[in-house]
């Protein structure tokens, strides 16, 4: 019975991992190709994001899946395999942090955010957040762990919660990393809304309300992407926080599985949002879609009659996208 449970927990580990990788992958290639979106901080933060995600798929569970008695290593690799885990899992919660403070920029200085917020800095806070990342992921190796648990020098089964420190994971990890910034990102978007219908109560606002309706939008399709975040993370984090201070209690392995599972999903849920949600990813995934996978059999002569004008009508769309961003000062 346990080995059914734990091959369907394996397969399903693998499956989460494939759509991790191929959705966030799309999104990342939507954001590349289209030059309106590549041009605006905004989808780079969220190219950020999906890599991070698409990391998760095709590192972060790999990892797990060694790092949760599948294979003989020495304390210190396995120590290593787990930081990699939670180092992605932040790369997700601090751009995520970075998108809602530029969403408030947007709103709060509309007129000087492309000065403000431009690509150069732009990079700059994609790096900061990897690097905070990286700092939390890997402080455990600095010393922050269960050196006690397993030995140092022979190689033993490696197991996440044998290597790393119950303290480290809710005291710093839950507490400071993941409840700290999910509270800061909730009042900055709380902030985003009674700013946006002020103004659009407002009948003698400087900037039009379509570009306030579009802001709108876009923040309450990063505010569902931060709720999925919270609701796909927190049952293994308040699990984790159970087994700390419940001195006898132990979380059955299915709710474990579970929990895991429902993590991982999470990387694979955001590319899903952005296409549905959030239109020029929509557009930019959709032209994708048709170009590599529409149907082969299609007849040979509406190719050739279409290819001529195949890259105009593209090319005429991003510009005129890209003259109305800089005209109404929208960006999206």
């Amino acid at each position: 019975m346990a080995q059914t449970g734990e091959l369907v927990y394996t397969v399903l580990e693998v499956l989460i991992a494939v759509a991790c990788c191929l959705g966030n992958l799309l999104v990342i290639w939507a954001v590349w190709t289209c030059g309106a979106m590549r041009r605006q901080p905004t989808f780079r933060l969220i190219a950020s994001l999906a890599a991070a995600d698409f990391l998760v798929g095709a590192v972060a569970m790999p990892l797990r899946v060694l790092a949760d008695s599948r294979v003989q290593m020495s304390f210190y690799g396995c120590l290593t395999l787990c930081c990699g885990v939670i180092f992605l899992t932040q790369v997700s919660v601090f751009s995520q942090l970075a998108l809602a403070f530029d969403r408030f920029l947007r709103v709060i200085i509309p007129f000087r955010y492309k000065t403000t917020v431009t690509l150069h800095r732009c990079w700059w806070v994609v790096a900061a957040c990897w690097l905070m990342a990286a700092t939390v992921g890997f402080t455990p190796l600095m010393g922050w762990n269960n050196h006690t648990s397993m030995s140092q020098s022979n190689r033993s089964e490696c197991q996440f919660l044998n290597v790393m420190s119950m303290s480290f994971l809710v005291y710093f990890s839950l507490y400071t990393c993941f409840l700290l910034p999910m509270l800061i990102m909730t009042i900055v978007y709380c902030c985003i809304f009674i700013l946006i219908q002020r103004q659009l109560r407002s009948s003698s606002t400087v900037v039009s309300h379509s570009y306030y309706h579009k802001e709108r939008n876009l923040a309450r399709s990063l505010v569902l992407v931060l709720v999925l975040f919270a609701v796909c993370w927190l049952p293994i984090q308040l699990m984790n926080m159970a087994t700390f201070y419940g001195t006898k209690f132990t979380v059955p392995r299915p709710a474990l599985y579970v929990g895991i599972l429902l993590s991982q999903a999470n990387s694979a849920i955001n590319p899903v949002l952005y296409a549905l949600k959030i239109q020029h990813i929509q557009a930019a995934s959709k032209k994708i879609w048709r170009r590599f996978f529409r149907c082969k059999d299609e007849p040979q002569s509406s190719q050739t009659s279409g290819s001529d004008n195949s890259s105009n009508p593209r090319k005429t769309r991003d510009e005129k996208y890209t003259k109305s961003v800089e005209t109404t000062e929208q960006g999206l």
